[in-house]
């Protein structure tokens, strides 16, 4: 039997306890087996965002406030996980989080992606399915789901 040796390791985050978690166990496989770390977070953008007076932001705004949002959950994340040694990339995308996901991993090749069971809030969860749920279907390499 060969034996597995991930080169590429993804982990999805988005701030919570669960994605905390998840990015600690990928950070201990990444290492134990000396592969590259790459920390994504996805921000599903508003639908029907609208600014205070009822008008629509300019574009660059919302991108300017997304884009602050994922590296405020993205340097959290970092901070909690002992990255010395590894090669860390981190990469903030924007989109559905399961397909952004998926896409990721196929561009990067990745030999193993790995979720927190649940981050998102009830109601997301209830209208759209969980993100861990819909990449145990859909996921284009293995899957960890931390609890």
């Amino acid at each position: 039997m060969e034996k597995w040796d991930p080169k590429v390791v993804v982990v999805g985050v988005d701030g919570s306890e669960r994605s905390v978690r998840a990015a600690q166990v990928a950070a201990g496989i990444a290492k134990g087996h000396g592969s590259q770390l790459q920390v994504v977070t996805v921000v599903r953008p508003p639908e029907g965002w609208w600014g205070v007076v009822g008008s629509p932001p300019p574009a660059d705004a919302l991108a300017s406030s997304m884009a602050e949002a994922q590296r405020t959950v993205l340097d959290e994340t970092l901070a909690q996980l002992d990255t010395e040694g590894l090669d860390v990339v981190s990469s903030e995308e924007i989109g559905d989080p399961a397909t952004a996901l998926s896409e990721v991993c196929t561009s990067v090749g990745a030999d193993l992606l790995v979720v927190g069971r649940r981050g998102a809030g009830m109601v997301e969860r209830i209208i759209l399915g969980s993100v861990a749920d819909r990449l145990a279907h859909d996921a284009p390499c293995p899957l960890l789901i931390v609890p």
